[in-house]
């Protein structure tokens, strides 16, 4: 048995025999069918990436209204299409180190102040266009000018002067960062012709594939782009993506082989779907975390002892139990866990109803606090809100939960709404996290959290060239956050993720953000 077994591998590692051959055999050896699919996983993998074919992905987070337009992109779907056609100059490999894209090189002065990037060339926009040094400054114009509402304006900051010399990219900061190329990889900053002045939402970029159909909150449709300069991505044919925001469909859909892979998986049947038949559960830890989150700026929440009645009123391992199944870490309203380098671990804020009653009477509020959910925020919100409805409750804090539709929920809720939950997929460096979405001038502030000190020990750091020091500013600044800021943060997730046997090539990544970075579509293949 083994000698025909190692045939059938064989073939199949050589591309004559498919999956449902293969399964057929096997069946006939006696071979079960859990066993004849993860041999037959192995000998595929073994044989390297397969072209052609069309790759489904059910995915989580669209809505109707989300924008073609990269520095608009605020969700798992928006990002999924933006890698399909696009890329930044520089992406996160999967250690966490540096995977160039449109730059090839780069290098700094030796203060870290000015950084010159070498452009690629020979490629091309998906319209025929080649790509040059000077669409990469017109792009990087556009996330950075003061009417931009890029998501990626924070990290922009400190820039003191842009230009091109050649085939190069020159960026001169304000102050030194040994960060701008972790920086630079933001999933906002997309090469476009033009930086995509002319029209943003137009996707033409230098990305694998071409968007061929565009029902926003539905279906996207890519097709292979022909003048594609890289083969290591974008094997299949065709990648189609799905929009399935209810989980239970979600689910269902993979089960059915309706679509190959899904982002995430719900934590409560996480293990039921990984027991399935040729299904292939993918957990990766880092440094997503989900949250409720305050406007500092926004009565009830201005009130900074009502902000700490509500932080000490949560449960947050009751969240990690109950929500995350264990697919998961406590939290501790930072968005800064031990995924990150220089990290330094902070005195646990833990659940305490009496010092959340203590400072609800400081406060001097005696009302109802609204708060607002879906769960197209995080999987599992709305019951994340009612545990922390109920825990409140013990001290004496009111809170009502509305539940918001899931279309519409991150262009009408988040980042507008004083008081939601929401999801961060983190960021590779403090810096970028930090600049993203508590720099007081970011325009992704989603807790309008606005403290000088914090803002100058920000800065400080980008040029502290100890390594200690700057530790402890990255330390002072979460202990700041965690005192003084609207984010409550009781759990780090992991990213739950799921593929059937029908493809391969999966890659274990420690980035964060679903289906490795959401390159996962790109760099896997279809097996049968």
């Amino acid at each position: 048995m083994n000698d025909q077994l190692n045939h059938m591998a064989s073939q199949v590692a050589a591309g004559k025999m498919t999956r449902r051959e293969f399964m057929g055999k096997a069946a006939a050896l006696g071979i079960s069918a859990a066993v004849a699919s993860t041999m037959f996983a192995g000998a595929a993998h073994a044989a390297g990436p397969v072209k052609g074919g069309t790759i489904r992905v059910g995915i989580q987070g669209g809505g109707s209204s989300d924008s073609l337009d990269p520095a608009l992109a605020a969700n798992a779907t928006a990002t999924q299409v933006l890698r399909l056609w696009g890329e930044p100059l520089l992406e996160l490999d999967p250690n966490g180190g540096l995977w160039p894209r449109l730059a090839e090189s780069f290098e700094a002065s030796a203060d870290a102040r000015v950084w010159t990037f070498k452009i690629r060339s020979g490629v091309n926009f998906s319209n025929g266009q080649t790509m040059t040094a000077d669409d990469v400054l017109a792009t990087m114009e556009r996330h950075s000018g003061e009417d931009t509402k890029s998501g990626a304006l924070g990290i922009m900051r400190g820039i003191k002067d842009m230009r091109v010399d050649g085939d190069q990219f020159i960026v001169e900061l304000d102050k030194p960062n040994a960060d701008l190329p972790y920086l630079l990889t933001d999933y906002h900053l997309l090469i476009q012709p033009g930086g995509g002045k002319d029209d943003p939402t137009a996707a033409i970029g230098t990305g694998p594939y071409v968007l061929k159909s565009v029902e926003p909150g539905v279906r996207f449709v890519g097709e292979k782009n022909p003048d594609y300069w890289d083969d290591t991505v974008g094997h299949a044919d065709t990648i189609e993506l799905i929009v399935i925001n209810d989980d239970t469909a979600r689910v269902a859909a993979l089960q059915s082989g309706q679509v190959h892979m899904i982002n995430r998986v719900p934590p409560r049947t996480a293990q039921l779907v990984g027991r399935a038949p040729n299904i292939n559960l993918r957990t990766t830890s880092g440094p997503g975390h989900y949250v409720f989150i305050m406007h500092t700026n926004t009565a009830p929440f201005d009130n900074k002892d009502l902000r700490m009645a509500l932080k000490y009123g949560i449960n947050r391992q009751e969240m990690v139990d109950k929500i995350l199944f264990g697919f998961g870490s406590v939290g501790n309203d930072t968005p800064i866990n031990s995924s990150y380098p220089l990290f330094t671990e902070l005195e646990q804020r833990e659940y305490d109803p009496d010092k959340a009653a203590f400072h609800l009477k400081e406060s001097g509020f005696d009302g109802t606090v609204l708060l607002r959910t879906s769960d197209n925020s995080f999987p599992g919100a709305p019951d994340a809100a009612a545990l922390f409805q109920q825990s409140c409750g013990s001290a004496g804090i009111n809170i009502e939960i509305k539940r918001e539709p899931n279309d519409g929920y991150w262009s009408e809720v988040w980042n507008k709404q004083p008081f939601c939950t929401s999801y961060w997929g983190g960021r590779p460096t403090q810096d970028s996290m930090f600049s993203t979405a508590y720099l007081s001038t970011a325009d992704w502030n989603d807790t309008r959290f606005n403290n000088e000190q914090f803002d100058q020990l920000l800065f400080a750091a980008r040029g502290e060239l100890d390594e200690g020091k700057r530790t402890q500013m990255y330390a002072d600044m979460s202990t700041i956050l965690r005192d003084e800021g609207g984010l409550i943060c009781p759990m780090f997730n992991q990213f739950i993720d799921a593929t059937t046997s029908d493809v391969d090539g999966w890659i274990d990544s420690q980035n964060g953000f679903d289906l490795n970075n959401f390159y996962a579509p790109m760099t896997m293949w279809v097996a049968a």
